[in-house]
């Protein structure tokens, strides 16, 4: 949140509105924001990523995509459930764009492996765009088209573009793993050197407070 500012719900729009503490600031910031929800993998690695950037103001671990109501992750795990490991993201699109989002999807994941994200296997673990408006899904099928072909990747992508469906978010333990077990053997092996090459890469995108 701006300094200075308090957090409103503008009654009419819904969205979130900045209101300046001080009677002398005259201007409003209206958050523009948007919902999406990616599969890539485990989204104690993808949540930590994601949360990183600049304009991502929510980030939520959890199930989509599958046919058990209320599914826990110990069913999730089966591959039985038809869910995939998501994160779903609120974001500020007058701050960061969906583009931006999608590319950071792709950058940060194998889109070319079936129900697969290295040591991870299972259907859990697909790669999945979940779009909560058509303007999402022309600009997912649009980049996806661009970069089979540009050959970026030496395989086909298999990325999913699927209408999102009931977001079940996983237990209270999943939500923001990586900052809650700074001590886990598999935040230290796996997450922290995926954040480090991405920090690397994409500085400029990152909330300067985490630098």
């Amino acid at each position: 949140m701006p300094v200075g500012f308090s957090n409103q719900i503008d009654i009419l729009t819904h969205q979130k509105i900045y209101k300046p503490n001080k009677p002398y600031l005259r201007t409003y910031y209206i958050m523009n924001l948007q919902k999406i929800t990616f599969g890539n993998g485990c989204f104690w690695c993808t949540e930590a990523i994601f949360e990183t950037l600049k304009g991502v103001k929510k980030v939520a671990s959890g199930y989509m995509g599958g046919h058990t109501k209320n599914p826990t992750y110990k069913e999730i795990c089966t591959g039985n459930t038809g869910h995939a490991e998501v994160i779903q993201l609120e974001y500020d699109a007058d701050e960061l764009s969906f583009d931006e989002l999608l590319l950071v999807f792709f950058k940060t994941h194998n889109p070319t492996t079936l129900n697969r994200q290295g040591n991870d296997v299972g259907t859990q673990y697909r790669s999945a765009i979940f779009y909560h408006t058509d303007d999402q899904r022309l600009q997912a099928q649009a980049l996806i088209k661009k970069l089979a072909d540009e050959k970026v990747f030496d395989k086909p992508i298999v990325t999913e573009v699927t209408a999102a469906t009931e977001f079940y978010k996983a237990e209270d333990y999943h939500q923001n793993y990586f900052v809650n077990n700074p001590g886990n053997p598999y935040c230290a092996a796996v997450i922290q050197p995926k954040l480090y090459k991405f920090a690397k890469e994409f500085t400029e995108k990152i909330k300067p407070e985490l630098l």
